[in-house]
């Protein structure tokens, strides 16, 4: 199972982006999904996630600004950022909880990042 990241660059203050991580590989289904940052010299904090139901949760430093959604396969999973800041400029990573089979007819939860992808925003 892989998560792929993408659509990270260089945007103005005020700017917008499109972050997608797209889920491969064998699996039964993704779970809760989610994204967080690291940004230069700081530790990895937790930005925004959702679940299968559709409830979002955001760190209070993007709500209003950034949105998650999914793709009807559930297997996408998107990070919508306008009203860019460059305290917004770090790496961004995506994360999935994703099902997959164990045992016999069992299955098992595992966390899974994907690559981090560089937003980095100019003033």
């Amino acid at each position: 199972v892989q998560l792929q990241a993408s659509g990270g660059g260089l945007v103005q203050a005020g700017g917008s982006l499109r972050l997608s991580c797209a889920a491969s590989g064998n699996f039964v289904r993704v779970k809760v999904v989610a994204w967080h940052r690291q940004g230069p010299g700081k530790q990895r904090e937790w930005v925004a996630s959702r679940s299968r139901d559709g409830s979002t949760k955001f760190a209070e430093s993007v709500r209003g600004r950034f949105d998650i959604s999914r793709e009807k396969d559930e297997n996408t999973f998107y990070l919508h950022m306008e009203g860019l800041k460059p305290e917004d400029t770090a790496e961004y990573f995506c994360y999935a909880q994703i099902e997959t089979r164990g045992k016999g007819w069992s299955t098992v939860d595992g966390d899974y990042w994907g690559q981090g992808t560089q937003v980095t925003v100019s003033s």
